[in-house]
Order: C-alpha cells, then sequence, then structure tokens
C-alpha cells in the first residue's frame, strides 16, 4: 500500500442549503470525495459548516444526504480519519457523527503534520469583540437550552426554522463579505495566537471568501471560500513528505 501523505482541507459547503443549485452543491461535494486517493490520504478535516442545518434530536436527525454518508463511510473504512469542526449553523450534533466514526473536534484546534504546525477551526468567535455573536453562539451551544429546543419544538417545525432562516440570512447578503485585513477579529486572533507558540499554517472558513495572508508572527492565515457555486468551490491539499500545502478547485 502507497505511503499516507495527504491531508485534505474542506469548509462551507452548506448543504441543503435552498440557494443557487442544492442538488448541483451536494453532488460536486460528493464528486469531491470520491476524488480523495483513498490509499495516499491520511486525514480529511472538515471545518464547519458542511451542513447548512444540522439539528439531532434523540433518535432522529436530518433527512436526506445518503451519498455523502456513503462516500464518507468509503473513506474511514479504506484507513482515512475523517474530522469534523461544529460550524454556527452545524453546531447540534451529537452523536451520529462520532458512532459513524467521524471525530469531532474544538477550535483551535492545534495538530503536527509533516513537520508543520496547523491550527485549525470553523472561524467564528474568534478573537476579540464579537460580544453579541458570541452570546448568540453561547446560547446555541448551552446544553440545557438545547434540551428546551429538543423538548417542545416539533422537528418537523425546528427544520423549517432552521432552514428558513438560514436561507433569509444568505439571500440578504449583497456580494462577497470583503475581509478587514489586520482589523478583522480573526486575524487579531490569529497573530495573537501564533505569537505565543510554533504555528505555520492557520485554516478556517466561515467568512465566505477567500483570504492567504502571511502574518507578522511568519504564520500563514488562510480562510477558504464557500461552496455556493462551482467556481468558489476549494479545497486544500496538503503533502505531508513534500511539505507542499495548495488551494485546489473542486472536480466538475
Amino acid at each position: 500500500m502507497a505511503e499516507r501523505s495527504l491531508v485534505y482541507f474542506v469548509a462551507d459547503v452548506h448543504l441543503g442549503l435552498d440557494v443557487n443549485d442544492p442538488a448541483d452543491r451536494e453532488a460536486r461535494f460528493v464528486r469531491f470525495l470520491e476524488s480523495i486517493p483513498k490509499d495516499k490520504t491520511l486525514a480529511l478535516y472538515m471545518l464547519g459548516d458542511i451542513w447548512d442545518f444540522w439539528y439531532e434530536y434523540k433518535d432522529l436527525v436530518p433527512k436526506g444526504y445518503v451519498r455523502v454518508f456513503a462516500a464518507l463511510m468509503d473513506l474511514m473504512e479504506a484507513g482515512v480519519k475523517v474530522y469534523f469542526f461544529q460550524g454556527n449553523h452545524d453546531i447540534w450534533c451529537y452523536h451520529y457523527f462520532s458512532d459513524m466514526g467521524i471525530e469531532i473536534l474544538q477550535q483551535p484546534y492545534v495538530v503536527e503534520l509533516g513537520g508543520k504546525v496547523f491550527c485549525l477551526g470553523h472561524g467564528d468567535g474568534l478573537g476579540p469583540g464579537l460580544f453579541s455573536y458570541k452570546l448568540m453562539r453561547g446560547i446555541f451551544r448551552n446544553k440545557f437550552c438545547q434540551r428546551m429546543f429538543s423538548a417542545f419544538i416539533h422537528p418537523t417545525l425546528a427544520f423549517a426554522l432552521g432552514k428558513g432562516w438560514s436561507k433569509r440570512n444568505r439571500l440578504s447578503r449583497s456580494g462577497e463579505y470583503v475581509f478587514k485585513g489586520p482589523d478583522e477579529p480573526l486575524y487579531k486572533f490569529a497573530v495573537e495566537f501564533s505569537g505565543n507558540r510554533k504555528i505555520d499554517y492557520m485554516i478556517f472558513g466561515h467568512f465566505h471568501t477567500s483570504v492567504d495572508l502571511e502574518l507578522p508572527t511568519g504564520a500563514r492565515l488562510l480562510v477558504l471560500k464557500d461552496w455556493m457555486d462551482p467556481q468558489s468551490s476549494k479545497f486544500i491539499v496538503f503533502d505531508l513528505i513534500s511539505g507542499c500545502l495548495g488551494i485546489s478547485q473542486n472536480i466538475e
């Protein structure tokens, strides 16, 4: 068997979001998963918001995504490690993913790969300020609030509310988000975090825009764009042997 030397990173696919062509988006993501060489790949890191709205009840999960889960299972059965970070749209995963064999990680997560040190996460809520967002994020992640939601909101209504809110939020935005560079809370977090320890790469999602910046600390900050259209569906591949990191376009 060939040596496993490839690591993949992907974020913000937003499966199920009824904007543009959700069926095409899911098909592109499945083709991407199926294109990963099973005998050469060590790991796949999914950096959050892979699903546009994911909420698990005790005995019920959102319907669909059979081909996605089948492709993920094929990877794991072939020996590829699959990791998942909860995004702000798919926070509410409890046991379904882990029972499948997907390991759930918490940001900021530091890992050494091929002699390089990576800091990974979804990217939301990191950095100074953002008090209202962090409050909302805390409520969404609060166990008591989650239990109350599950107990009193019927799944049909819950999924309709979640998907409807997300769609309205997406359609209300005009144009691509402009990353504010040194003024961005994530940038400030990245500079402080990489200044306190050796970090080579910091990879996140969440902002729906592409970012590739060298920080004053020498670390490289990368933000992956979303998969809302074929031209934006990018992913990162890192080769442990050569030490090369590249941003690639999804297979059409």
